[in-house]
């Protein structure tokens, strides 16, 4: 009996190749402490039409690049906090406003210089002009600074960076289209009209509709049933703003997102809807370097330094400058320059876009792939060149809380990881005692801990994330988060990095427990078997 051909489909082939090759070259990037994004480009150079080898299917990685791009505005949106904004508004909106100008001059007087048109100029220079969101953020965690007023100023001005981008991506293809005279002041009148009837339907219908729907799915009790809503919500929306009002994928996704993060179900939207984001913005990053050809970096090695010179040299100084003329610290005006000097998703997006239109020739997106590699690569260095500059002027690097040398001074301090539902109730309770406390969280969601609590934000399964919370000194250390996998990373680096430490950790399942002592924890605390034994008490008690 022979047996049956197995054929590997171009969709299976690509999406196995692009994921495989982006996590094998990621954990690359992490080993040499570079953000994780350098490894998906390369893997798509590497499955490129550019590099010898296997070559994946461009047109189906495009259409996966386009889920990826709803996906990734769609966790913009539901990340975006009008209030967060409004508290650095003064400094923020303008400053992010000027220096787009001046970056976005910069870059089309390079395009000038290339003999672009004065539509390519414009492209080329939005692209250059705004940072990544990914790359901002984990920079900041992983200085401890994302808390800071230096770290919200510089997130506010990501923010506004990222809304005149979502005006661009509606903007441009109007203006492509467009001729001149009344033609092109009618398809601007008619594009903005599109807009807001959208903007529109979504403040008053959305606002009502979307918070309501999720309520009653969240109340028939089925998670998979209520992963599928905010997934339906997302891809539905993005495409009803296409089909219905023309504008792009990218805003009607933002704009679920945005909408959906009104609701108190939001934090639980984005939790279920996380592993799919993750997995669609690393195919659209892996498309993206599909499209880089790495011989640009020898035919045209100068316009690439030209363009690496305007990220990286230029929008700093253009930052540094701006933060100062609005009085201040240097400190700030130091983090915010390093802060945008790199360029992420949204010029990817803009650099397709402005191909797809062709007017943005392909030189210029070659240029801008380059200039965002070369960039995030640099990054890391840029934040420590200006750590030597703030030393050198007798500028703190770092902005930490009123008791962060609390764990200094008093070795055998207790280390809690988690500021969620059970692990603020574990600091409320802690607070004030006779052993300081410090508290590492991933997520800037610790203002409600007591200035007695020394603050650590990052995630705790990097062991540089251990050692600024001191774990070599701690005596106790409380892991509160729910997901037993991260978890047990913790409890083994932990338990290396201190033998005699005493470890207790959080599960929900006899597995977790089995798999927590197994990496170290002296007791694992199941949620379940408590409630029974509370229970069992009650009932005793009763009879």
């Amino acid at each position: 009996m022979a047996l049956p051909e197995h054929h590997i489909t171009p969709l299976i082939g690509t999406m196995v190749a692009g994921l495989v090759l982006a996590f094998l070259l990621a954990l690359v990037a992490q080993r040499l402490r570079i953000s994780p994004l350098i490894g998906y480009v390369l893997a798509g150079v590497v499955v490129g039409p550019f590099t010898p080898g296997y070559v994946a299917d461009q047109s189906l990685a495009n259409e996966l690049a386009e889920i990826g791009v709803i996906l990734l505005m769609f966790g913009v949106g539901l990340h975006f906090s009008v209030r967060d904004l409004m508290s650095v508004r003064r400094i923020a909106i303008p400053g992010a406003l000027v220096q787009i100008v001046a970056a976005t001059a910069m870059g089309a007087g390079l395009a000038w210089m290339l003999g672009w048109g004065i539509g390519a100029g414009l492209v080329f220079g939005l692209a250059l002009s705004v940072a990544s969101t990914v790359v901002l953020l984990r920079a900041l965690q992983v200085r401890n600074i994302l808390e800071t007023e230096r770290g919200r100023v510089a997130v506010g001005w990501l923010v506004v960076e990222d809304l005149v981008m979502v005006l661009a991506l509606v903007m441009i293809p109007a203006l492509a289209g467009a001729g001149s005279g009344s033609d092109l002041g009618w398809t601007l009148a008619i594009t903005i009209g599109k807009v807001a009837a959208f903007i529109a339907l979504m403040l008053i219908v959305g606002r009502r509709f979307v918070p309501w729907l999720l309520h009653r799915v969240a109340h028939t009790g089925s998670r998979e049933l209520f992963r599928l809503a905010v997934l339906a919500i997302a891809l539905g929306v993005a495409a009803g703003a296409t089909l219905l009002f023309g504008v792009s994928f990218a805003l009607g996704a933002f704009f679920a997102g945005m909408i959906l993060a009104e609701s108190p179900l939001s934090a639980r939207a984005a939790e279920e809807t996380l592993p799919l984001r993750d997995a669609f913005a690393v195919l659209f990053f892996v498309s993206v370097g599909m499209l880089f050809n790495p011989s640009i970096l020898i035919t045209d090695t100068l316009p690439v330094l030209a363009t690496l010179g305007i990220i990286v040299i230029g929008k700093s100084i253009a930052a540094f400058a701006i933060v100062r003329a609005f009085g201040r610290p240097t400190r700030t005006a130091l983090t915010i320059s390093a802060s945008l000097a790199q360029i992420g998703e949204f010029s990817f997006i803009l650099a397709a876009l402005g191909v797809s239109l062709g007017v943005l020739p392909r030189e210029g997106r070659d240029l801008i792939l380059a200039g965002a590699i070369l960039s995030i690569m640099l990054n890391p260095l840029v934040f420590w060149a200006i750590g030597r500059v703030a030393r050198r002027h007798d500028v703190t690097d770092g902005e930490a809380p009123a008791a962060a040398s609390a764990a200094e001074e008093a070795p055998g301090h207790i280390v809690l990881i988690g500021h969620g539902r059970v692990g603020s109730l574990v600091a409320g309770t802690l607070t004030g005692g006779r052993r300081p406390l410090t508290v590492i969280e991933t997520q800037s969601d610790t203002a409600a801990l007591e200035p007695s609590v020394t603050r650590v934000t990052g995630n705790a399964a990097d062991m540089a994330v251990l050692r600024r919370a001191r774990i070599e000194d701690a005596r106790l250390l409380l892991v509160a988060i729910p997901d037993a996998f991260e978890a047990g990373q913790i409890v083994e680096q932990a338990r290396a990095m201190n033998p005699g430490l005493r470890i207790v950790a959080r599960a929900h399942e006899d597995a977790a427990v089995d798999h927590l002592t197994r990496l170290g924890a002296d007791l694992a605390i199941m949620g379940e078997r408590e409630i029974a034994r509370r229970m069992i008490d009650q009932a005793l008690s009763a009879a």
